[in-house]
């Protein structure tokens, strides 16, 4: 299958703090292919942590050993990386630019220091935010996980603080109040910017 550079997919970078509800919006995304104008891939992150009891290798995450991730480093593989937390998490770059020279649409959930990252060493990279209604409804979403510890939570309410300061980086936002709109707001976005007459960059 031969693309122009015209028919190239889009990368694109998605950004929002902690139980926000990135992966629940992209899930209802990608269930509804009707709704978008090309294929559209989630990129499957590389990372050093332990696989979660539900994680399978290849599917939620590539998982490697430390030595590993870093000779990919070496090899200058990823697209971005950083250590988040204690563990490494990388972006196959390989990958990413395969799928879009084929014509499809490929999403990265990432930080925001990741999405900047990105947004250096790929011009055209479209870089959404996801946001909460408010501070107050995060932490309730937070408390509801019932997975983190208050010392966690306040961690998280700061992380979050300082992510939502670095909006103006991003191109767009969306703001997840109600599921529905927000995973609307989203197919709109891709949308749009495949019926732009002019390049991104």
């Amino acid at each position: 299958m031969n693309v122009s550079v015209a028919d190239e997919g889009f990368l694109i970078v998605i950004s929002g703090p902690s139980a926000v509800g990135k992966d629940t919006i992209l899930d209802c995304l990608l269930d509804k292919p009707d709704q978008l104008k090309k294929p559209v891939l989630r990129c499957i992150t590389a990372t050093t942590r332990s696989p979660r009891p539900d994680e399978r290798d290849g599917v939620d995450y590539h998982f490697f050993s430390v030595g590993e991730f870093h000779a990919v480093v070496q090899q200058d593989g990823f697209l971005e990386y950083a250590n988040v937390f204690g563990n490494w998490y990388g972006t196959p770059l390989s990958w990413v630019a395969e799928q879009r020279a084929m014509g499809s649409d490929v999403i990265l959930k990432i930080d925001v220091q990741g999405a900047l990252k990105v947004k250096e060493r790929v011009q055209d990279a479209l870089l959404i935010f996801f946001r909460p209604p408010s501070l107050e409804e995060l932490e309730r979403r937070l408390r509801a996980r019932n997975t983190e510890t208050e010392e966690q939570i306040a961690r998280r309410l700061l992380d979050a603080r300082n992510e939502l300061a670095q909006m103006p980086h991003y191109d767009y936002i969306v703001v997840n109040d109600t599921l529905e709109e927000a995973v609307s707001d989203l197919a709109a976005i891709l949308r749009a910017e495949h019926c732009k007459t002019r390049p991104r960059i």
